[in-house]
């Protein structure tokens, strides 16, 4: 179950992956398999090569893609996701859901 997000920024999430965008979408969530983990982010776009190289720089797999409705997508959680979050410069995912007090001075390194 997803909860943290509002209708539009779910709308907005959903309008760029169908506009062939990479899109982030960070909410909380619940899952048993994952024990420990409290937010989840969505990384998806239509293009799906564009969408496979994309994940290939962050050793991501082909097979990790959810492929629902036209809104392809990897879903990204703990370690990882806070790393690639931090590479791609997404501050205000990682700031709305206090995932780390990192300084952004460092998010070069």
């Amino acid at each position: 179950m997803a909860f943290g997000i509002t209708r539009s920024e779910l709308q907005a999430w959903k309008q760029d992956v169908t506009a062939g965008k990479i899109a982030f979408l960070t909410h909380f969530w619940t899952d048993e398999r994952f024990p420990g983990c409290y937010t989840v982010t969505k990384v998806g776009c239509s293009n799906l090569p564009m969408l496979i190289e994309w994940g290939e720089q962050y050793g991501l797999r082909v097979n990790w893609i959810h492929e629902r409705d036209q809104f392809p997508h990897f879903d990204l959680f703990g370690d990882r996701q806070l790393a690639i979050l931090m590479k791609e410069g997404q501050w205000s995912h990682i700031e709305k859901f206090n995932l780390t007090k990192v300084d952004r001075r460092k998010q070069d390194d």
